[in-house]
């Protein structure tokens, strides 16, 4: 079971990890239930972790940025090759087991200048070909992802009302829509890909509870949700975005599609059709 996480969502696969690719900054794994971006300079601290349940023992692998902030954590089912798992550790164990610890603080690498305008902002956006290109974007104009998304027009990103996730989740879950649902930090973004069926709510959370994927997100946490559209060579994608007060994004959902492939028209139309926020916010 592969954990990814951040301060308010929680995203849990179980598989088989399949297609593995290496890379000096990012790598990546693909398959139907592992499907991951690594950004690995953010990686510093690993461990193996043996925890005690009664008579069982429950192994895991969990791995820390410099921060002290937790990254990844891989835990063993039942059915996992515990041999595999031993054999790896004595391989990778460090001689040096020493507690010592020093946190370093990490600063946010995201820039936003106050000058960039919508008018700039808008022919940007309205050049992009690929939803790939959106960071990028971002970044040659030096501005935020949540202000981007204030300031750019309702034709591109519209807000919505409090609540819109669970309407979100419970629409995709009963009219059996495939979608992509990403939570990311630091130093991973890990994917859920296809339709979803058991959405609980639990307090401030609402959860997905299906065979291959978990999901665990504080509600209460979202101060903003949006609508956003971006153009590619294959029409609009439509994508969900939850941001928290400090305006940094919680988790992100789009329609599962094929690369080269238009939006599902049944994604479109759950978006399209969750209540609008009463107010706009002030560019």
């Amino acid at each position: 079971m592969a954990l990814t996480r951040n301060e308010s969502a929680v995203h849990e696969k179980i598989g088989e990890f399949e297609t593995i690719k290496i890379a000096d900054h990012v790598s990546l794994t693909l398959g139907e239930n592992m499907d991951m971006r690594i950004f690995n300079t953010v990686w510093a601290h690993g461990f193996a972790v043996t925890k005690k349940d009664g008579d069982n023992e429950r192994l895991s692998l969990q791995y820390f940025d410099k921060a002290g902030d937790a990254v990844f954590k891989l835990h063993l089912r039942p059915t996992s090759n515990v041999d595999a798992y031993r054999a790896l550790v004595a391989d990778l164990c460090l001689d040096d087991q020493s507690q010592d610890f020093t946190a370093e603080t990490l600063a946010s690498s995201e820039e936003d200048d106050p000058s960039v305008t919508q008018e700039s902002l808008r022919d940007q956006w309205s050049k992009m070909t690929d939803t790939h290109q959106f960071f990028g974007m971002l970044k040659k104009l030096k501005i935020g992802r949540a202000r981007a998304i204030r300031i750019v027009g309702e034709d591109y990103a519209w807000k919505l009302a409090d609540g819109a996730v669970a309407d979100m989740l419970r629409a995709a879950a009963d009219a059996g829509t495939a979608i992509m649902c990403f939570v990311a930090n630091r130093g991973m973004v890990q994917i859920h890909g296809g339709p979803i069926s058991n959405v609980q709510p639990m307090g401030p959370w609402i959860n997905i509870m299906d065979p291959s994927f978990h999901l665990h997100l504080r509600q209460d946490h979202i101060a903003e949700a949006w609508a956003v559209r971006k153009p590619t060579v294959d029409g609009t994608v439509t994508s969900f975005e939850a941001f928290n007060a400090k305006g940094e994004m919680i988790i992100q959902f789009f329609g599962k599609r094929k690369e080269g492939g238009g939006e599902r028209a049944d994604w479109r139309a759950i978006v399209e059709a969750l209540p609008r926020a009463q107010t706009s916010v002030a560019a």
